[in-house]
């Protein structure tokens, strides 16, 4: 039994369609806030079963039985991610799971300057101390926070964002078939894995000559200092700890952190990783 968590999110669900293509139905669990989202799967024959990482007792629940466990990372920031992973891992002590496998970052580190990866650190020490076989899937940083960063520069023809630095923007369904590949050959990484990663490491200057090929239509690049694009984000109603993880992530590109460029993810999906221009064609097609 695999069960997957997250499986309605947007990689988590991709996940699970992967699996769906190549092992029955019935060898699949889902463990999902809300179970009435997954219907479709139940449908098709998955376990469905509702986990919050509020509530330790349904997580054992949902975690009964599983020779893998794939956790996928919480859409939550500080103690208040790592104390869920820490339910979520217990858990899976609990239940005597077989493997935990975490959708961790390139770049987690206790002290990277993107407030995101420190949490995936912890949640990493968390898996080293629990006594079971883990692996953390280091994820290159997703090509979709690229493209959210990018949607008003889509009508202004400016990308106006803090100083940057080369990141390695991976697709979510290049990860999934990925993350589908390690689990169905268990055990061929222990612990964390080389970084996960598109074929290119760009900046967001780089990222304006593409969107200028890409469309026909003139880009350019603007800096903002790092105070204003805060006060920015706030402006739009973002809570303070929002707008200083998404600051962060410039900080962190500035130092490196997510310019590393490696071939593992290509060998596991056998071919090419999507690269981000593709992404962008295809995600302002749409």
């Amino acid at each position: 039994m695999i069960i997957v968590t997250g499986a309605t999110g947007k990689l988590g669900r991709r996940i699970v369609e992967r699996l769906l293509e190549r092992v029955p139905a019935e060898r699949l669990g889902v463990s999902v806030r809300n179970p009435r989202k997954a219907q479709d799967l139940a449908d098709r024959g998955v376990r469905v079963r509702q986990g919050s990482f509020d509530d330790p007792d349904s997580l054992m629940h949902a975690f009964e039985g599983a020779e893998q466990l794939l956790l996928v990372s919480l859409d939550r920031t500080g103690e208040e991610c790592v104390s869920g992973h820490r339910a979520a891992v217990d858990a899976a002590v609990k239940a005597k799971v077989g493997r935990i496998l975490y959708t961790s970052q390139m770049g987690a580190a206790h002290d990277s300057r993107f407030l995101a990866c420190r949490d995936h650190a912890r949640t990493e020490d968390l898996l080293r101390d629990c006594g079971l076989p883990w692996t953390a899937l280091r994820n290159g940083f997703y090509a979709a926070s690229a493209l959210q960063f990018l949607e008003s520069a889509r009508h202004t023809g400016d990308i106006a964002l803090p100083a940057d630095g080369p990141v390695a923007w991976t697709g979510h369904d290049d990860l999934a078939e990925a993350t589908t590949a390690i689990i169905l050959d268990e055990g061929r990484f222990d612990g964390p894995t080389p970084p996960l990663t598109g074929p290119a490491a760009l900046d967001f200057d780089t990222v304006a000559e593409i969107a200028s090929q890409t469309t026909g239509r003139p880009f350019t690049r603007t800096l903002v200092p790092d105070d204003a694009f805060r006060e920015q984000v706030l402006a739009h109603g973002a809570p303070a700890p929002i707008a200083d993880l998404m600051l962060s992530i410039f900080g962190a590109a500035r130092d490196g952190e997510f310019s590393t460029v490696d071939s593992t993810l290509a060998e596991l999906i056998g071919r090419e990783p999507v690269a981000f221009r593709t992404q962008l064609e295809r995600a302002w097609a749409e």
